[in-house]
């Protein structure tokens, strides 16, 4: 059976790519392990390769930065079984400012309800922490602002399963799986811009169960299906930095000493299934490079 591994940064985007390498890789492995073969995008025009490919494959998952994720999974999606989000939760996912005030009017806890001298500014549609700072100047255009929270970062990645039903019944699959809570290093620039530099996983901090319940509530507020990351600082409560509706650089960590298959997963989740829980040998560090070393 034939999946499509649609990875953009590697050839289009040299800034990520070596976060997309380290992501494809692991994903591409885990799939070969479960008996799949994996086709990958030619170096050409990545809408018109998945638009070609698409089509030979059983199913298919497209990882991209955010604010282009959504038009390349609406391809995936008219021409094979997607095993990620689907296009329009993608699509209000990557406005940053519409995600947040959706999560606030839910009671999820954000940066906005925070009191601070100190301010992060943030691209609307943005990736990861490129082009985020922190900064006492003007905000440019298709930026917007948040409160600057002091705390322990974290991230949450979580596998939600498809809901599954027909037009007269529908249910939902499998509650939110959490694989892990990760532990994110972040390294702070002179000129105040913010780098993410990896991390560690799985950890297992004093206030676990309160990041998990945020991380879930955040993800069923927004609808997901197939695998996330929820960014969160901790301090007098949990807020949600970020939501990454897509594959995210912990998996790499998260695959090394997980001992399920996350292909399996992904492939169960979007047909509504898949386990209640996953297991661990160990825990390791992990770089945006894709090097792992055990902790």
């Amino acid at each position: 059976m034939k999946v499509l591994l649609a990875e953009y940064a590697t050839s289009h985007d040299p800034m990520l790519a070596p976060e997309g390498a380290a992501m494809l890789e692991t994903l591409k492995q885990s799939f070969e392990r479960c008996g799949y073969e994996v086709i990958l995008p030619g170096t050409g025009d990545f809408a018109a390769e998945i638009e070609r490919l698409a089509p030979q494959c059983a199913m298919g998952l497209v990882i991209a930065p955010d604010h282009l994720l959504a038009r390349y999974t609406q391809i995936l999606e008219q021409h094979t079984h997607n095993l990620g989000w689907g296009f329009m939760t993608v699509a209000l996912c990557a406005n940053k400012v519409q995600t947040e005030k959706i999560l606030r009017s839910h009671g999820v806890p954000v940066p906005s309800e925070v009191s601070s001298v100190k301010r992060v500014i943030k691209p609307i549609k943005g990736c990861g922490a490129l082009g985020v700072r922190i900064s006492e100047g003007p905000v440019g255009d298709g930026e917007f602002s948040q409160p600057f929270i002091d705390g322990e970062h974290f991230s949450v990645s979580i596998v939600a399963s498809r809901v599954i039903g027909d037009a007269c019944l529908y249910f939902t699959g499998n509650p939110p799986l959490v694989l892990a809570v990760n532990r994110q290093h972040i390294g702070y620039a002179q000129d105040g811009a913010i780098q993410y530099l990896g991390g560690e996983t799985p950890v297992h901090p004093a206030r676990e169960e309160e990041i998990i319940e945020v991380a879930k509530k955040a993800i069923i507020v927004l609808g997901g299906q197939g695998y996330c990351g929820v960014d969160v600082v901790v301090a007098d409560k949990v807020y949600v930095i970020d939501i990454n509706p897509r594959i995210t650089t912990s998996l790499v960590g998260i695959a090394a000493c997980m001992k399920e298959e996350i292909a399996e997963i992904l492939v169960e989740a979007s047909k509504g299934g898949g386990p209640k829980q996953v297991h661990f040998k160990g825990s390791v560090r992990f770089d945006t490079h894709g090097k792992v070393t055990l902790k």
